[in-house]
């Protein structure tokens, strides 16, 4: 009778450790998408629509419509982006698990040759190539890692993408729609409009550094120079259909 096989427990990692972002990482596009998309696209639309002479109650209609249609557009895309790719990979790794038993010799030269590209050589490239060899559950993870990606700790939930690109983009909206809530100047709104979007677009920019490790100050102001030249451009086109169309 064979003994049973016990994975060995997860390591204890020193005190110094610096651990990964872990199951967050993989989301960090819906957050930076979702909010940056919110604060730049709903500035420009109330930016464009102010500069072509739109009254404040038109101002605000506007950019409530547009932060509704940004954050249902935002949200459906992505959960059907996501739900798409993870489609995909479930019909590849189908198609991965037929070829392991119908074509396994040449899975294992597959497997072969991409360990030998990371520098396998000789002997231990063979013996490596027999272990993974053993077990069905085990070839087919490593080949999923090697040959398309997929890592089960990097998939992402469909529902929790397109509901924090939906969310995010609608608080980033927000700073861009409020204050036409309470001006009846547009430009006034504007300016404080600018002013908050501004200032989250600073955040985001500083914020994502804690996970990406570049400098807070570059990012912060990578992030708001798009916002600043984006207004300013949408705000001149705005005028420019007013003077010659309008």
């Amino acid at each position: 009778m064979m003994a049973s096989v016990i994975a060995p427990s997860p390591p204890v990692p020193p005190d110094d450790y610096q651990d990964h972002l872990g199951k967050a990482r993989q989301y960090l596009r819906d957050v930076i998408l979702g909010v940056n998309d919110g604060l730049v696209s709903t500035f420009l639309l109330v930016a464009g629509v102010v500069g072509a002479g739109l009254d404040s109650t038109q101002v605000l209609l506007t950019a409530i419509a547009g932060a509704l249609a940004g954050m249902i557009s935002m949200g459906a895309g992505e959960y059907l982006a996501t739900k798409s790719q993870e489609e995909v990979f479930a019909a590849e790794m189908a198609l991965e698990a037929q070829h392991l038993g119908e074509h396994r010799d040449h899975e294992r030269d597959e497997l072969r040759h991409m360990f030998g590209d990371m520098g396998l050589v000789g002997d231990d490239l063979e013996t490596v190539v027999h272990i993974i060899d053993g077990s069905d559950e085990t070839m087919l993870g490593v080949m999923a890692g090697l040959e398309f990606g997929i890592v089960d700790t990097e998939k992402r939930n469909p529902y929790t993408a397109g509901l924090a690109s939906a969310g995010l983009f609608f608080a980033g909206a927000f700073p861009s729609v409020a204050p036409f809530f309470i001006f009846d100047d547009t430009k006034t709104a504007l300016l404080v409009a600018g002013l908050f979007t501004g200032l989250g677009l600073v955040i985001v920019g500083a914020t994502k550094t804690l996970m990406t490790k570049k400098s807070p100050v570059l990012s912060a102001l990578e992030n708001l120079s798009i916002g600043v030249v984006g207004g300013a451009l949408s705000f001149l086109v705005g005028q420019f259909f007013e003077s010659f169309v309008g």
